[in-house]
């Protein structure tokens, strides 16, 4: 109950509890591993997982628990071990096959190595998910497709392999093949809201704005806080002229830009940023980027930096609650998505780092579980003083859209500077040349 209310620290406590009660218990230990994994406490959950382990639990799930921990820790190679023996203990296990091949497409760049348990282990419509989104991720959508294909022609009706078909259609400029797979995954799953959504990216791809609009809206009178389907909506708007499309995302007051006060401890901003950039270097040990995320040619951390005891990292986030705050009281009442939403306080809902390459940039995106999302600038390349090259772009569709549609405005970033704006708007990064990488921090915040 406690960890369904958000409250993971009182959860571990009762799990520890349980551990002290039946001390030979691998369950609850295993429980406890899982917990302190949430919290950012690696070396607590690696530890808890070794000792479910050693008292008989070695359950597949376990092995994935403590690979997680031991990869949040840095230990890449025994976290490669441990992801290993849970897709050995399970050779169908989707989400440790996952964990696995996401570890060593990061570290190595290499598709053919992140697949290469996948391609020893039974054939199965998840895992061919798993080895699809790796294709996708490696730029490899030709053959993606042909692995669907396959797939679909023995399992038709399966609505996760329809979903990613009608993605990879989508990239390859399919028009009439993605919305011919997404319209099949609905009519597999006339609930679904995924499928819906694929269906409506669809129609804006087939240049049917209105149809798209129309389904859009039924959508979101079902799930209203879903962000993704407010951004199909808005594109839609903005395709067919319609005029509430410039007060959901061009309304000035959606958006902010803030630099941070210098934290206590620090002499200057400078100062602070050169030792937050020491810091996040360290978290930054990939090769690439991990999969279904917006960064490429860069690296993205995979732990939550908003929970994360380090006073550098600490300091940051005490510093960004002020501009948090004067954004959230700027916003002033209303019905829109963002306004009907503002509460007293508010919560992290995840935090990470962004490292980019040169070259390397954002595909334009949003964050369908947000509310509010951001940019912090840490450390910047000269790049950035040619416009627009590594300044953010709003407004953008991230879905393929007939006619195509440009940012709506370019922000130039700055080191210090924090951007907040409504997370269903669209957003991405130019791309940018030099030799010199981007640094960044972002987060997601919903109302408390």
């Amino acid at each position: 109950m406690l960890k369904a209310q958000g409250d993971l620290r009182g959860a571990a406590a009762c799990y520890a509890q349980a551990v002290a009660a039946r001390p030979d218990s691998a369950v609850a230990e295993h429980n406890l591993a899982s917990v302190l994994g949430d919290l950012n406490d690696f070396a607590g959950a690696a530890a808890a997982a070794a000792r479910a382990i050693a008292k008989g639990g070695d359950a597949p799930e376990t092995w994935l628990v403590r690979g997680r921990a031991l990869q949040g820790l840095g230990e890449l190679d025994a976290a490669d071990d441990a992801l290993a023996t849970a897709v050995a203990r399970r050779p169908d296990y989707a989400v440790a096959h996952r964990d696995l091949a996401q570890l060593r497409w990061m570290r190595s760049a290499d598709v053919g190595h992140a697949l290469t348990a996948i391609e020893r282990a039974p054939s199965t419509a998840a895992l061919t998910q798993v080895k699809a989104t790796v294709l996708m991720e490696a730029g490899d959508d030709d053959r993606a497709a042909a692995v669907l294909r396959a797939a679909l022609a023995s399992e038709p009706g399966h609505v996760g392999l329809r979903l990613l078909a009608a993605q990879v259609a989508a990239r390859l400029g399919d028009a009439e093949g993605q919305l011919a797979q997404a319209s099949a995954a609905l009519r597999a799953a006339s609930a679904s809201i995924e499928a819906a959504k694929a269906v409506a990216e669809a129609l804006l791809h087939a240049g049917r704005a209105g149809e798209a609009a129309a389904l859009a809206a039924r959508i979101v009178a079902a799930v209203p806080d879903d962000q993704g389907a407010i951004a199909v909506q808005a594109t839609a708007w903005r395709l067919i002229g319609d005029p509430r499309y410039v007060a959901l995302c061009e309304d000035p007051a959606l958006v902010s830009v803030t630099t941070i006060e210098t934290p206590a401890g620090w002499a200057d901003l400078g100062a602070f940023l050169t030792d937050l950039t020491s810091e996040l270097a360290t978290r930054h040990r990939w090769r690439t980027h991990p999969l279904e995320q917006s960064v490429r040619h860069g690296s993205q951390t995979q732990e939550d930096l908003a929970q994360l005891d380090v006073p550098v990292v600490r300091a940051l986030f005490a510093a960004l609650d002020a501009p948090i705050r004067a954004h959230i009281a700027g916003l002033g009442s209303g019905t829109d998505p963002v306004r009907r939403r503002v509460a007293a306080d508010y919560r992290f809902a995840g935090a990470w780092s962004v490292r980019l390459s040169p070259g390397g940039f954002h595909s334009d995106h949003v964050h369908p579980r947000g509310w509010l999302s951001s940019a912090f600038y840490v450390a910047l390349p000269e790049a950035v003083e040619r416009e627009p090259e590594g300044w953010l772009a709003l407004g953008r569709p991230g879905i393929t859209t007939q006619p195509a549609l440009g940012p709506v405005r370019h922000i130039r970033p700055r080191p210090g500077q924090l951007v907040l704006f409504p997370s269903y708007l669209w957003h991405g990064t130019e791309p940018f040349a030099g030799e010199a990488s981007r640094l960044s921090v972002a987060f997601d915040l919903l109302p408390a």
